[in-house]
């Protein structure tokens, strides 16, 4: 795996909606709102990334609980909860997935190098800090410590007014510095005051007297069926599959240049796609399956690349199973060819309660696969895990997705005439900058000549630079 490019941006930015940020001050100092759903784009530290993974540590990382990729040299952590006051500005979102490091492979199989980050939490009130769950060993000693939500990093708000926001709340590469007891954490790779990288985020909020925000597993109404654990038709289903995670890299990377965009009902859960709406029976003594699923992902890249899977299909007998789709591929369309095959034992898809579920199936390709990404893999290569879940009863739900948050729509480039802005065009100017995910955070610029806007209700950016995370020592 080529090593991580350090993140350049230097923008800090803060998103506010226009039709809540140009109401009177009364309305948009509202309620305490509760965050529900987003995520967290951190690189955490770029040279670090290259460390671990260079000639030096020899090392790796891997994700857990659902945690993604984004981009070159971002990891992407999930379902934000917390809460939100536009009156004084105080902001708390916590998000699910971590980080594992390992590296400095020692003899008898251990790693010197042994680091986890998870669970990272940004807090807002006055100034910003970065907390998450650290297990670490230290270099010297050896000694594991673990410690939950340990104040890692603290975070660079100069300009930034957090009061009277709507929602999504987005901050976008964010500066990031590392603190005292996060060097401790580190275990001694680096020193407090370190430069990290930036830090962006986006999360929904909805007011204490909102509705609940609709689940995102597709669900279809409960009516009066009754469970159908043997055999029959299905009630619902999905299946998720992320493809592979180096491949979603090199498409978004420096090279693809790319970024991929889903269709059909298809969702994006960061670290993989879910493709719903299953259709199909099942036979739960046999553990046979026959179920076809909504949904496309179409990847596309500078290189010439395009590639779109549809109509996704999963047939289980035997203990063997094989998801097939539609593969197209500029101009050319092969149908239901079968893409990958997995194994699996009663024991592991047994239903329960209404519900069959299959969790991270290790799968390899197929010779049909490998056609369908240009003979970029060969057959057998290891691909993403796939997941499973079927409803055999109206009633019973579907494992939920990793929760992204809403996608912010795109708005005209910034401009770069000098002078002043008004209100109206420092709220409207925004730029898209997540390709990695085709969704985008958004800036808002500002000047000294706006400040009295914020008493109206809008969010404001002063622009401001800083030096570039450090590079690789």
């Amino acid at each position: 795996m080529p090593p991580f490019r350090p993140a350049r941006a230097l923008a800090v930015a803060l998103l506010a909606v226009l039709p809540g940020a140009l109401l009177p001050a009364t309305a948009a100092q509202a309620a305490s709102r509760t965050v529900q759903g987003g995520r967290l784009d951190w690189g955490i530290k770029s040279s670090f990334q290259s460390y671990v993974t260079g000639p030096i540590a020899h090392g790796s990382w891997n994700l857990t609980g659902g945690a993604a990729t984004v981009g070159g040299s971002q990891f992407r952590f999930h379902s934000a909860t917390g809460s939100y006051d536009p009156a004084s500005g105080a902001f708390t979102a916590g998000f699910s997935g971590g980080v594992h490091f390992t590296g400095h492979r020692k003899s008898d199989g251990s790693n010197e190098l042994d680091l986890t980050i998870s669970r990272p939490t940004v807090r807002i009130q006055g100034g910003g800090t970065l907390y998450a769950d650290m297990v670490s060993k230290d270099r010297g000693t050896g000694r594991v410590t673990s410690a939950a939500q340990v104040p890692l990093a603290t975070l660079g708000l100069s300009g930034i007014d957090m009061r009277g926001g709507s929602t999504p709340v987005a901050l976008n590469n964010v500066p990031a510095t590392l603190t005292s007891q996060g060097a401790k954490s580190f275990a001694g790779y680096y020193t407090a005051g370190t430069p990290l990288d930036p830090v962006s985020l986006s999360v929904d909020t909805s007011a204490p007297a909102g509705k609940p925000a609709a689940s995102k597993s597709p669900g279809k109404p409960s009516g009066g069926a009754k469970p159908k654990e043997t055999a029959g038709r299905i009630e619902d289903g999905a299946v998720d599959w992320g493809v592979r995670r180096t491949f979603r890299e090199y498409v978004t990377g420096s090279i693809g240049q790319g970024k991929w965009t889903l269709a059909q009902g298809a969702q994006d859960g960061g670290a993989l796609f879910r493709f719903p709406k299953g259709q199909g029976t099942y036979d739960a003594k046999e553990q046979t399956l026959a179920a076809d699923f909504a949904g496309s992902v179409r990847f596309t890249g500078a290189d010439g690349l395009d590639l779109t899977l549809s109509r996704f299909a999963v047939g289980l007998k035997a203990g063997r199973g094989t998801l097939s789709a539609d593969v197209r591929t500029k101009g050319d369309t092969r149908k239901a060819a079968p893409l990958i095959t997995f194994t699996f034992t009663a024991e592991d898809f047994a239903p329960k309660d209404g519900l069959a579920v299959l969790t991270e199936a290790p799968a390899k390709l197929t010779a049909d696969g490998a056609k369908a990404f240009g003979s970029l893999y060969r057959a057998g290569t290891a691909m993403d895990p796939v997941s499973l879940a079927v409803a055999l009863d109206a009633k019973a739900k579907l494992p939920a997705l990793p929760d992204l948050g809403s996608d912010p729509a795109p708005a005209a480039q910034p401009s770069d005439t000098p002078g002043p802005k008004t209100a109206a065009a420092t709220a409207s100017v925004a730029s898209a900058a997540d390709k990695g995910s085709s969704t985008g955070l958004y800036l808002t610029l500002g000047a000294a000549a706006v400040l009295a806007a914020v008493a109206g209700g809008v969010l404001f950016l002063v622009r401001r630079g800083r030096s570039t995370p450090g590079t690789p020592s």
